[in-house]
């Protein structure tokens, strides 16, 4: 039997969940249940996964549990970017061999379809996905370096993009701060707790799986037949088990001191009003990712009670996954520059949500994607591309789980090595740490 430790939740409200109505969450666990599948977790991968696990399998019983609400947990507090192609947190290239890119666009764009196709199928509201694309912005000469590089391989890749001046920039978002920027048209931008929430309300209102909320798994072990889930307040018998926790997998006892657990960290404004719209000047929306993969993400996000402006910036090394409860206050003023700094003519332009999110990196880059043992299956580690690359995993770790004779939507995945081990501690903190600081201060004018 394996206890799973439970880790304290992320650092302040997702500003993407505020936006939304208040939700009835479905009622946690407090029976004792039986399940053909048992997928532990309810963000892009677990919903992925089910999604896929009734489409394999139309008389299989399905239940999904979830140890907070829908939208509270790290899938909802990311940027929004459902990114089709390379694109590596950990690396200063967004670009590598050819035919490994060729295969990831691949994949990333099989993945990309079937959320469009469930977008379509259940009727998700355009505001959750829209396939817009997106713009790598630069602010100083390694920026515009960076693009004219990535520009190239993408030429080779033969890949659309348009390459965008100052003046195109401004015009975009109405600030004068950008000296270019690369616009690609296949990237989805995502509300990314509306969108999970409509999927998972989906899944329950087609009565294709069942859905636990607030159930922390206490422990989960193997059986004669199956293996044996519980929570506080019952227990879930399944014949196969998907972990789709992402780097919460270690507590669950698989993959330790092998996976890299990063936190990041965004801030969200109150809406614009009238007179700081006509200041700002620019259009209505728009998506920037930063040259510089340590550089400032930001969006700007129509609302019906005004636009708001999005920034996430500064990442932490956290390898016990437990955060300083200061830890926001000390990111703060980061955000805060930043902002003035893109957009002085907001003389004002307070902040109302400020929060952490989680993402899981291996060293060698592949996922935590395979089979744990008989009949209990991974899809965790997406490499900072939780969006893509997180429903390429519910995608595979249910194909995985259905077994023979599955037509896999995702032909060109090919299982990967394990993620190789850590370095001991303190040693691997300590240089974490110090190559997060040193590529922050590169980064520069992009911070």
């Amino acid at each position: 039997m394996t206890h799973v430790a439970q880790k304290p939740a992320d650092l302040g409200v997702a500003g993407w969940n505020a936006l939304l109505p208040e939700r009835a969450a479905q009622p946690a666990l407090q029976d004792d249940v039986e399940a053909d599948y048992l997928v532990v977790g309810a963000g892009i991968a677990g919903l992925s996964s089910a999604r896929r696990l009734r489409q394999l399998d139309a008389r299989a019983s399905i239940v999904i549990i979830e140890a907070r609400e829908i939208g509270q947990g790290p899938a909802a507090r990311n940027s929004g970017f459902m990114i089709d192609l390379p694109h590596s947190l950990a690396s200063g290239s967004y670009g590598g061999d050819y035919s490994a890119d060729l295969r990831d666009i691949r994949m990333n764009r099989a993945a990309i379809a079937f959320a469009a196709d469930a977008v379509g199928q259940w009727g998700i509201a355009a505001s959750a996905f829209s396939p817009v694309g997106k713009v790598n912005a630069a602010a100083a000469a390694s920026g515009e370096r960076h693009n004219r590089d990535y520009a190239r391989h993408l030429d080779a890749l033969q890949e659309p993009y348009q390459l965008l001046d100052k003046t195109q920039m401004q015009n975009l978002c109405g600030s004068g701060y950008y000296s270019g920027g690369l616009w690609t048209p296949g990237t989805v931008i995502l509300q990314p707790a509306q969108y999970v929430r409509e999927f998972a309300d989906a899944l329950q209102q087609q009565d294709l799986c069942r859905l636990y909320e607030n159930s922390p798994v206490t422990d989960l072990s193997r059986q004669p037949q199956g293996w044996l889930l519980r929570s506080a307040g019952g227990s879930i018998r399944a014949g196969k088990v998907i972990l789709a926790v992402n780097g919460l997998i270690e507590s669950f006892g698989f993959y330790q001191q092998r996976l890299m657990h990063i936190n990041l960290y965004a801030s969200m404004t109150r809406p614009l009003s009238p007179a700081d719209s006509d200041a700002l000047g620019g259009q209505g929306s728009w998506a920037f990712t930063p040259s510089d993969p340590l550089g400032s993400t930001l969006r700007r996000i129509e609302g019906s009670d005004g636009d708001r402006l999005l920034i996430r910036n500064r990442c932490t090394y956290d390898a016990s996954l437990e955060l300083p409860s200061n830890r926001l206050q000390q990111i703060a003023p980061s955000h805060d520059r930043a902002l003035r700094a893109r957009f002085p003519m907001l003389k004002e332009i307070e902040i109302e949500h400020r929060w952490s999110g989680r993402l899981c990196l291996s060293r060698n880059n592949v996922w935590a994607l395979a089979e744990l043992g008989d009949g209990l299956f991974s899809a965790c580690c997406q490499n900072g591309l939780g969006l893509s690359k997180g429903t390429i995993a519910g995608i595979v770790s249910a194909e995985m789980a259905v077994g023979s004779g599955v037509t896999s939507l995702i032909p060109d995945y090919r299982p990967q090595a394990l993620p190789s081990k850590l370095f001991p501690e303190p040693w691997m903190s300590l240089g974490a740490r110090g190559v997060i600081k040193f590529k922050e201060w590169r980064a520069g004018k992009e911070m």
